[in-house]
């Protein structure tokens, strides 16, 4: 039996909880020495299986151009703003010095020569896109060998070298690259330390006391540590994305303090009980333990379902990510229970918040009051719900119209991935960017690759090149390079848009379907879209094809755990329905914030932009996992209320009422720990912290304060029916998700009272 499992594990580890510390203090200097021996950094491989950018990936590679390699670019204009490059001597010899030096770090293996192209002819270096066509600026391309070669101090020195030449030279320089993409480091440490103090000071309001207050936090911690240094060994044998470390602390610190509070506020019950802390301990991780552990497992499924999306980098990403929950939930049951321990009779103690917190836990034995056990319920909450379910048909179509109004903004939903374009101003990305695209045209940030082998018809390259200039999408093409030991070309174009930009990815079909498959004909040649802009259109592509896929098998799996834990059928179709609806009012936030910038003011974002390709996929995953935290800990008190009374209605008062202090307080630990992160500079990191927050208030909210006793009310005793031929066929006994105090009682899943079966 889980329960009893659980029993032991928490009493041993509150009757011995400096072994247990210990053993977490090794296992977390070892994960990091692993990590700094052995440990990886994260690496962005924008590619899937069977995509056409793949293809062009391919030849790139075996034709050595050096294309496959990171990059960086270099952008200088004169400070004098009436000066140019082409009739300033003094900004042209600054220009020359400039890229010499750059040339001279360490691992650069070239870089493009725009000062040589003005001594051969101004046209000459506009043609080749290395200064504008009013001299303004200039471009120093640098080309380095793969990312594995290289660290953080190559983008160290690049960085210091340009500091360095701003104070010697009369240029502006600003700089910008595949190389500041992948070493920059991601967001997350000040987010991660503001939603730590936010999170402290709600522990602190709910418990009324600092020790209680900084043992989830302390536990948070110790998790997060061995969590993301584990992550950072992964890294070291493959290719964890650079967005996985963030939303691992962000995700691992929101479940982790939600664990702890639900495991840490059943303790203060059994202690207000009489019982020993260590017998306290034990029963409140076999209680409460019980439905941290199947939450934890539903968030680790969920986000593990994303391989069905068949792209790699998601797939390793949602592993990482999927490992920091599972630490969080072993050292809930582990750690926490020893914190506990060692703290003794002073979590006895509490503040008025912290026992009316308290009093609202869900899962007390059935026919118990709730006396300094328990008091009654907060009147407020009980008020709330017992008015919600006199009016139930009003509240469940006000919160349901709510819900889809929310939700509609998702029509006009356009994936991509924000370019440095998106950053703020405070970045020097985004000045570059801004240079290059005021220089040379929006198209110039995002160029295309185009890679073809021509299999021995040399005059089908001639045709490519023509037909592709001729785009109506294309802004200009660069001289073609071709391989002489493989015969492969390559050429870079520059299209007429942003890479943001929806035109870009309809210029990339159209290559793909029209302009390339004519000037090749039927016979063997062959030609691919490749680059950044391709590449990341084509994942976008991918996730949209397969985001419904993963709906339906995340929710197929939903439905059937709650058919199992509630041995209902509608009581879980009602929960699949209305997670749903808290997800699609996420979503539609999201674009009414990042594509049409309503409020984006307000979380520092200063244009708009397409949603992540991957985003929505990776949300759905995790806030589904997440949802079912909150289902499973209210139905688990209605269900028992109704067992008990056999009457529906009082189910419904007592068991939402009873854990709405706990829900609300749990789901406000997470929202600021999730905005924390939605103040972050980079757009992906605002994204999943506004997308996870909103999700969480609309479910916390919303969903279970009114749309939930609404619903219930009007299905009334069908809430509970189960066919007889399903009935039999479920199997019965300890499911451990119910919550109930059957330590040494039996009884777990086996309450007896009224059940609808159809006979």
């Amino acid at each position: 039996m889980l329960s009893k499992a659980l029993l032991r594990l928490g009493a041993g580890a509150a009757r011995h909880p400096w072994r247990v510390v210990v053993a977490w203090l090794v296992a977390a200097a070892l994960a990091v020495l692993a990590a700094i021996a052995v440990g990886g950094r994260t690496a962005d491989s924008m590619t899937a299986p069977g995509l056409d950018s793949g293809r062009a990936a391919e030849l790139i590679e075996r034709a050595g151009t050096g294309q496959e390699g990171m990059t960086a670019q270099v952008v200088v204009a004169p400070l004098d703003g009436g000066a140019t490059f082409f009739g300033d001597d003094g900004v042209r010899a600054a220009l020359v010095r400039l890229q010499a030096e750059v040339g001279r770090l360490p691992h650069v293996l070239g870089t493009s020569d725009p000062a040589g192209a003005l001594e051969a002819g101004g046209a000459a270096a506009v043609r080749g896109g290395l200064v504008s066509a009013d001299g303004r600026v200039a471009v120093v391309r640098v080309q380095y060998p793969d990312q594995s070669r290289l660290s953080a101090e190559d983008l160290g020195a690049l960085v210091d070298l340009g500091d360095r030449l701003r104070a010697e030279l009369p240029l502006r320089i600003e700089m910008g690259g595949g190389l500041f993409y992948a070493f920059s480091d991601p967001d997350g440490g000040v987010s991660e330390l503001i939603g730590l103090l936010a999170a402290a000071a709600i522990l602190f309001l709910a418990f009324g006391s600092f020790v209680a207050a900084a043992l989830p936090i302390g536990m948070a911690v110790f998790g997060l540590t061995v969590g993301v240094a584990t992550m950072t060994v992964l890294a070291g044998v493959m290719d964890v994305p650079t967005f996985a470390p963030v939303l691992g602390s962000m995700v691992g610190l929101g479940v982790g303090i939600d664990y702890a509070l639900f495991v840490l506020a059943r303790h203060r019950e059994y202690l207000a009980r009489g019982c020993d802390p260590h017998e306290a301990a034990g029963r409140a991780v076999a209680t409460a333990g019980r439905p941290v552990v199947f939450a934890g497992g539903t968030v680790v499924v969920s986000i593990l379902g994303l391989a069905v999306a068949n792209v790699p980098f998601m797939t390793v990403g949602g592993f990482a990510v999927s490992i920091v929950v599972l630490i969080m939930v072993v050292a809930s049951v582990t750690l926490l229970p020893a914190f506990l321990g060692a703290a003794g009779a002073r979590l006895a103690r509490a503040g008025r918040i912290g026992r009316a917190l308290r009093t609202g836990r869900p899962g007390r034995p059935a026919g118990q009051r709730d006396g300094v056990a328990g008091a009654a319920p907060a009147a407020g909450w009980r008020r709330w719900i017992g008015h919600v379910s006199r009016h139930p048909v009003p509240y469940a179509i006000g919160a349901a119209g709510l819900l889809l109004a929310a939700t509609l903004p998702v029509l006009g939903l356009r994936v991509g991935l924000p370019d440095d374009g998106s950053l703020p101003h405070s970045r020097t990305e985004r000045r570059a960017y801004d240079l290059v695209a005021e220089g040379f045209g929006p198209g110039t940030n995002g160029p295309l690759v185009i890679a073809a082998d021509p299999a021995g018809d040399a005059g089908v390259l001639d045709r490519l090149v023509g037909a592709v200039a001729a785009d109506p999408g294309i802004a200009s093409v660069a001289p073609m390079h071709v391989d002489r030991a493989t015969g492969i070309a390559t050429v870079v174009v520059f299209p007429t848009t942003s890479p943001q930009e929806r035109a870009t990815a309809d210029t990339i079909a159209r290559l793909r379907t029209d302009v390339l498959p004519s000037a090749i004909g039927h016979g063997p040649a062959r030609a691919h879209v490749g680059g950044a802009a391709a590449s990341l259109s084509d994942v976008g592509r991918r996730t949209s094809q397969r985001l419904p896929v993963l709906v339906a098998a995340v929710l197929a799996m939903s439905f059937l755990l709650l058919v199992l834990v509630f041995r209902s059928i509608l009581v879980p179709l009602k929960a699949v329905v209305l997670n749903l609806l808290s997800i699609g009012a996420a979503y539609g936030v999201m674009v009414a914030v990042f594509q049409w910038g309503w409020g984006g003011a307000l979380i520092g974002l200063e244009a708009t932009v397409p949603i992540v390709s991957f985003i929505p996929m990776f949300l759905f995953a995790i806030l589904f996992g997440l949802s079912m935290d909150y289902e499973v800990f209210l139905l688990s008190r209605v269900r028992e209320e109704y067992l008990r009374t056999g009457d529906n209605g009082t189910a419904i008062v007592e068991g939402v009422s009873r854990t709405a202090r706990i829900i609300t307080s749990a789901a406000l630990i997470m929202v600021a720990v999730f905005l924390s992160f939605a103040v972050a500079e980079d757009p992906s990191t605002k994204m999943f912290g506004l997308g996870l927050a909103t999700a969480i208030f609309i479910d916390a909210t919303v969903v279970r304060m009114v749309l939930v006793p609404a619903t219930m009310t009007l299905l009334g005793r069908t809430n509970w029916w189960l066919p007889k031929w399903l009935d039999r066929v479920l199997p019965r006994g300890p499911v451990g998700t119910d919550g109930t105090d059957d330590i040494g009682a039996g009884s777990e899943g086996g309450a007896s009272g009224p059940r609808l079966v159809d006979r």
